[in-house]
């Protein structure tokens, strides 16, 4: 059926990303898919039926769905949709009235900016998408993927006939208005369990509102549920404790645990497309007195930034690229856990990554899976443990390595040792401030002669929560927070404070920034670890060729607004300030 003018009008106000046109039974034959004959016949009942020539292929049993969808999304340059792997938002999915959705085979998947994936059956139908942009706002980009008949009907059926809102549901589960024999007790697979319905709704929840961890905490009658979100817990609501056992089989389920075993700690991951991005959960449950307690690390892809979008100052942006440029040597980042030290790292790793680059990591676990970088997963207690991975990876012809952790002398040792052979080494430490990794190492076991050598420099940082830039509230410093700041107290700057609005929800803060110092080596600093020379010599010495510390950089961003002083405090000792 051709589309009327107006249909056609309507398409060329916004882009549509127009897949290209080929003939579907001469693709088929030509990959030995279907034969000759079977193509006529086809053809013949498509005359009488009007139906598409793919369906009656499928119909017919020339070909299955799945090999058909292959063909379809490759021949057409449209992405392939997978349910199985894939959370929608509901909210997005009923941007689209369902008739429509039923009518021409259509669902929305991802509404990300402009741009609106619409999972289709058929990627030609201009009408399809013609009505769809009815329901969207002007200038829509409309971006077809293909999806098999069958698994959008199935995913019409879930996301319009059942109940989506985790309230919703709630009110189901209450009710047993689906079934009253059910007990939901989350082995039941699809959406006609509420239970399903419920864990996917507070996970796409969790991503929506940029939650880093999901903790699910039994009480004695009821199990609490909080958000870690920009560093800080919030609690979400509270669920009755009946609620928990269904709800902990279901994420034992999805994360591939044993569902059994309820004394042991266990750990597993969930990977799942959500809101058009890929996002793993790494769970780990927990035996406590009320029962197991579950956390979920959500590892958002989306959260890995280029290196000039950390937030790092442009002084500690040019310090960085300075020592990227050292072919051999140990760079070290420093920082409580949650600074964000992985976050850096795999930026970093990102900047310098390509096809002309070997690198091989060791991580505890992997977290973010980076393309062209060969990742290994540590297992202490077996033959890959830091030490030894480290020394394994020495054959694998590396580059670049980056070991998750020195913890002991030995992984410390053999770092050590392949920064003096030729190689870029990267790894993480435990320690206050980018200075305080020297004596660290000294303690682990590395002498200072073999360190004065090797080490390029030191990172550390800190996460501060940024201020709502609608809501946050100026006022004008305090003696006391001049004395802080480092300034006169009698012209005291302009400061900013929390205030709390419905874009930030009511927070006052909204996202995170890094407060870093970045510590280079150079010969003079070498000789005086070579030395060990005490640490006020060494502080001495990085501040006379310009090292910039943590206290300095937050005092900086604080003066400009970007966070708050109370903030500031709470991610950084000031207190030899006070």
């Amino acid at each position: 059926m051709l589309p009327s003018m107006e249909a056609q009008a309507a398409a060329a106000e916004a882009p549509v990303e127009q897949p290209k046109l080929v003939r579907l039974g001469e693709k088929l034959l030509g990959l030995g898919l279907i034969s000759p004959d079977q193509l006529r016949i086809a053809l013949t009942e498509q005359k009488q039926t009007k139906k598409l020539l793919g369906a009656l292929l499928v119909e017919m049993g020339f070909i299955t769905e799945s090999a058909l969808g292959e063909v379809l999304a490759e021949s057409s340059g449209a992405e392939k949709f997978d349910p199985k792997s894939t959370m929608l938002d509901s909210q997005v999915v009923r941007r689209i009235p369902k008739e429509i959705a039923a009518r021409h085979k259509v669902i929305p998947v991802a509404y990300e900016g402009d741009k609106l994936t619409l999972a289709m059956a058929d990627v030609y139908n201009l009408l399809a998408i013609d009505q769809v942009r009815r329901h969207m706002p002007r200038n829509t980009k409309i971006v077809p993927a293909y999806c098999t008949e069958s698994e959008i009907l199935e995913l019409i059926d879930q996301y319009y006939e059942y109940e989506i809102s985790v309230d919703g549901i709630l009110g189901e589960i209450e009710t047993g208005i689906r079934d009253n024999t059910n007990k939901f007790d989350g082995r039941q697979e699809g959406y006609v369990n509420p239970t399903v319905r419920l864990v996917n709704a507070l996970l796409v929840d969790a991503i929506k509102i940029g939650a880093s961890d999901i903790h699910f905490e039994p009480e004695g009658s009821f199990l609490r549920l909080r958000y870690r979100i920009d560093g800080h817990m919030v609690q979400v609501r509270s669920f009755h404790r009946d609620y928990w056992n269904a709800m902990l089989v279901r994420v034992k389920i999805m994360s591939g645990m044993n569902i059994a075993e309820t004394r042991n700690p266990q750990d597993g991951r969930i990977t799942f497309t959500v809101l058009g991005r890929e996002v793993d959960f790494r769970v780990a449950t927990q035996p406590t007195v009320h029962g197991e307690n579950v956390v979920m690390r959500l590892l958002d892809r989306a959260a890995l930034v280029p290196l000039e979008l950390l937030g790092f100052s442009d002084h500690n942006v040019s310090e960085l690229k300075k020592m990227l440029k050292r072919p051999e040597g140990i760079i070290i980042v420093t920082g409580p856990t949650g600074s964000g030290k992985t976050t850096t790292l795999y930026s970093v790793l990102n900047y310098i990554n390509g096809i002309d680059t070997n690198i091989m990591t060791l991580e505890d676990p992997v977290e973010y899976q980076l393309p062209l970088i060969r990742q290994s997963n540590v297992r202490e207690g077996t033959g890959l443990d830091f030490s030894n991975g480290i020394r394994s990876l020495m054959r694998q012809d590396p580059d670049i390595i980056f070991v998750g952790e020195v913890r002991d002398e030995e992984t410390a040792l053999m770092a050590m040792r392949a920064a003096l052979t030729g190689h870029q080494v990267f790894t993480t430490l435990h320690t206050n401030d980018a200075l305080g990794a020297i004596p660290r190492l000294g303690d682990i076991g590395v002498p200072a002669h073999l360190l004065a050598g090797s080490l390029i420099g030191c990172l550390a940082q800190r996460l501060v929560r940024r201020l709502c830039v609608h809501c946050k509230k100026p006022y004008t410093a305090t003696p006391e927070e001049c004395q802080i700041l480092g300034v006169h107290a009698d012209n005291p700057p302009t400061l900013y404070d929390a205030e709390g609005c419905q874009r930030c929800g009511q927070k006052g803060y909204k996202g995170r920034t890094a407060i870093a110092e970045i510590l280079r080596m150079d010969r003079g600093m070498d000789e005086l670890i070579a030395t060990s020379s005490t640490r006020r010599v060494l502080m001495e010495y990085a501040l006379s060729k310009g090292f910039i510390t943590m206290q300095h950089d937050g005092i900086r961003r604080t003066l400009a607004g970007e966070t708050s002083l109370k903030e500031l405090m709470y991610s950084i000792d000031l207190s030899d300030r006070l």
